[in-house]
């Protein structure tokens, strides 16, 4: 699959695992990201410790240093690699590109910029141009009458199926599948961009 345009933008969706919900504290996880067939995955130990109800959710706990998923040790990287390398990874795609993550404006952008900020990577990650597309409010501009608009259930009430969603490479998979059906005009996508 080749990667996804979207007004003259390359589409990379990408998602963050995290210690908790609150943008201002949190620590990245996993940074997910897909366009067409080309995904991006990494692990990072984070510095603080994961809330419960993340960890419930998503499988993960740090034991001795290392980062576990459901018992199973995962491969790690530093923050500063996994954002650099996310970086490199963004400027292999014909540019500008259009990030897109569901809950990107509330949850996504502030833990990213945050984080970026953090490594000194912020001017960096500016240079590529990139603008951000929350697809959790294009899902409301585009089908207002539906009563959840989380991901989970608009992958099963638009593709009829259910993935192993908090993995945030499933998660991308996913989010890129959806948007292909949705395949959203111009329109509604001008409003959701930022």
């Amino acid at each position: 699959m080749r990667a996804m345009t979207s007004g003259g933008k390359t589409v990379v969706f990408f998602d963050l695992e995290t210690t908790g919900l609150e943008t201002w504290r949190c620590d990245i996880i996993q940074l997910a990201a897909i366009s067409g067939d080309r995904p991006f995955n990494v692990f990072t130990v984070p510095e603080t410790a994961i809330d419960r109800g993340a960890a419930e959710v998503t499988g993960f706990s740090v034991r001795d240093g290392a980062l576990f998923r459901r018992g199973v040790a995962m491969t790690t990287v530093t923050l500063h690699e996994a954002l650099t390398s996310f970086i490199s990874f963004l400027s292999s795609f014909e540019q500008p590109v259009l990030l897109a993550a569901h809950n990107a404006k509330r949850f996504d952008i502030p833990v990213l910029n945050r984080a970026l900020r953090g490594c000194s990577l912020t001017e960096q990650f500016q240079q590529l141009g990139s603008s951000f597309l929350d697809t959790f409010l294009l899902s409301k501009a585009l089908y207002p009458m539906i009563n959840s608009y989380s991901q989970v259930n608009m992958v099963r009430y638009f593709l009829g199926k259910k993935y192993n969603a908090h993995n945030a490479l499933e998660d991308v998979t996913a989010l890129q599948e959806l948007y292909g059906y949705w395949n959203p005009g111009q329109g509604p996508l001008r409003r959701c961009v930022f």
